[in-house]
């Protein structure tokens, strides 16, 4: 149902707001009141994104339509328990990742090095990756 199908008391914005006051304030309101209200509280001015993506699409011969939103920005929210644990955890994963990267690169760069010099550490046994480099490379 879009918001043209309801009446404006009926929004869930609106009726959210109205079942924190008190009954008889809340049915003082005109609808002209509670449109202005919900454009008030709509307004996010704490929602301000650096990246801030929406849109709609429709697949053909389908009667729905469907949304998308990709929003980006600094988190200023104080992070729940849980949020915290998993920012630590992804953090771990990411740091033991790149220093397994860099461990292996590194070792790369340490056999190329060695093969370039001819430095034959297990005689008669090569892995193979000089003549590979040598090959793309040289």
């Amino acid at each position: 149902m879009s918001a043209t199908d309801q009446t404006i008391s009926n929004q869930p914005a609106i009726k959210k707001l109205l079942s924190r006051m008190p009954e008889e304030v809340a049915n003082s309101f005109t609808d002209e009141q509670l449109t202005h209200l919900l454009t008030a509280v709509g307004t996010r001015s704490w929602g301000k994104h650096k990246i801030d993506l929406r849109g709609t699409f429709k697949f053909p011969f389908y009667q729905w339509r469907f949304y998308y939103v990709l929003l980006a920005g600094k988190n200023y929210r104080e992070l729940s328990r849980q949020e915290k644990n998993m920012s630590i955890f992804g953090t771990a994963i990411v740091s033991t990742l790149f220093l397994m990267f860099s461990a292996a690169l590194g070792l790369l760069v340490l056999y190329l090095i060695k093969s370039a010099l001819g430095i034959d550490l297990f005689p008669g046994f090569s892995l193979g990756i000089w003549g590979w480099f040598k090959e793309l490379f040289l």
